[in-house]
């Protein structure tokens, strides 16, 4: 490459602040969104009476309220930008408990509009198949009446350093390219409404639940705390030896589920060993439980931190700092595993958001990083804790994950 196509190559990537529309969320009349009735039959006294309920849900963003319909334009976006993100708080004040979901309704990226087949592959493909990257979550699908809570979140961010400049400057060149061609339109035509180069739009839809089939168990939330005997194999109410305190790991439990996924509270006391020990200390531990046991792996821990889009990030040699974002496609959990590894990295993530994933001691996880490292989970400091590579001759903890049936803890 001769110097001047290297001097164009610069000018396409410093163009990449793409004067797209900012970042907001379309904010009008809520009235119809959150506020709605509806009425039910019951058979009350000796005469049918029509009860009605009310229905409240309110999305709210930044204090004021929002419509369920959100518009996601860019602007401003380049590599090594400061993640932007938006966070819509949902409250339901109505007598009903709600579900909650999101739905994508349109993309359009520069002149491409994608067909929206498939919610999840058309998340992955905002999420990783850009040197930008679009990340979406929701933090819970299940609102209480009078008092359920939970928020949307939405971040977009560009690494300094992607490790893929092939990629940067091929994007770089059609955004150059359609932004001069719309800069050409508006000139021919001053009525002319510029597009951005950018738009997504999104649905956050709130319907009562009804409690069926693959509705979400309210039971058994992400988070929650469960006391268990691994021995006696049921739930216990006072902590000892054989009654552990637990947490509940599934990010999506449905009614249609029959178990539930536990796992024990890490600062508990458990035996430790070089990772050549695993499986002899991993035997000693579990020989009188009685419950179904597996070992500890990414795979328990990475689909819940990367619901944090903003934090929760690869970290690792001779790039930025990337989120991790949606995983939940496809192969793409393997994909961030190699992806970290490749790098010579780790997965950081936040203590506060995932208390029961933090300890100061080591924990040896079951999946290989290298010959001579093993994937390890440790708290690094009070702010983050973090998924890593330990030397495999080095001494950490071992602890189990514990599969629970949910006939015995509705016993």
């Amino acid at each position: 490459m001769n110097e001047e196509e290297t001097k164009q190559d610069k000018r396409r990537k410093s163009y990449l602040k793409l004067n797209l529309l900012s970042l907001f969320f379309t904010a009008v009349s809520f009235i119809s969104v959150t506020l709605a009735w509806f009425a039910y039959s019951g058979l009350v006294t000796t005469q049918t009476e029509v009860n009605v309920k009310a229905w409240f849900i309110e999305f709210n963003n930044k204090g004021n309220a929002v419509s369920n319909d959100i518009v996601i334009s860019l602007d401003d976006i380049h590599p090594g930008m400061d993640i932007k993100s938006e966070t819509i708080d949902i409250k339901n004040s109505g007598d009903s408990s709600a579900m909650i979901s999101y739905k994508i309704k349109s993309v359009r990226i520069l002149d491409e509009v994608y067909e929206i087949a498939d919610n999840e592959q058309i998340q992955d493909i905002l999420a990783h198949e850009y040197p930008f990257h679009i990340n979406m979550d929701l933090s819970r699908n299940f609102a209480n009446a009078h008092d359920g809570t939970g928020n949307f979140v939405v971040s977009v961010s560009w690494p300094l350093d992607s490790g893929d400049d092939a990629l940067d400057t091929e994007w770089g060149t059609k955004a150059y390219e359609f932004q001069s061609g719309e800069a050409n339109k508006l000139k021919a035509d001053e009525n002319y409404q510029v597009r951005s180069s950018i738009e997504i739009r999104i649905s956050l839809e709130a319907v009562q639940y009804v409690g069926e089939g693959n509705s979400p168990d309210p039971n058994y939330m992400l988070g929650g705390i469960q006391l268990y005997d691994v021995v006696n194999n049921q739930p216990c109410y006072e902590m000892s030896s054989t009654c552990l305190k637990t947490y509940i790991i599934d990010t999506n439990n449905s009614l249609s589920d029959s178990s539930v996924t536990l796992l024990p509270d890490l600062y508990g006391s458990y035996m430790s060993g070089t990772y050549a020990d695993y499986d002899s200390l991993y035997n000693s531990i579990t020989s009188s439980w009685t419950v179904s046991h597996r070992k500890l792996s990414v795979e328990d821990i990475l689909p819940v931190i990367s619901k944090d889009v903003n934090s929760t990030m690869i970290v690792g040699d001779n790039i930025s700092n990337q989120v991790v974002g949606y995983i939940n496609y496809d192969n793409r959990m393997d994909y961030i595993l190699n992806k970290t590894i490749a790098v010579n990295g780790y997965i950081r993530f936040k203590n506060e958001l995932f208390s029961y994933y933090t300890s100061s001691s080591c924990y040896w996880l079951e999946d290989s990083y290298n010959e001579n490292n093993q994937f390890a989970l440790i708290k690094v400091d009070d702010l983050f804790s973090r998924i890593y590579p330990e030397n495999k001759t080095n001494t950490c903890k071992i602890v189990p994950v514990i599969e629970v049936s949910k006939a015995k803890l509705n016993n």
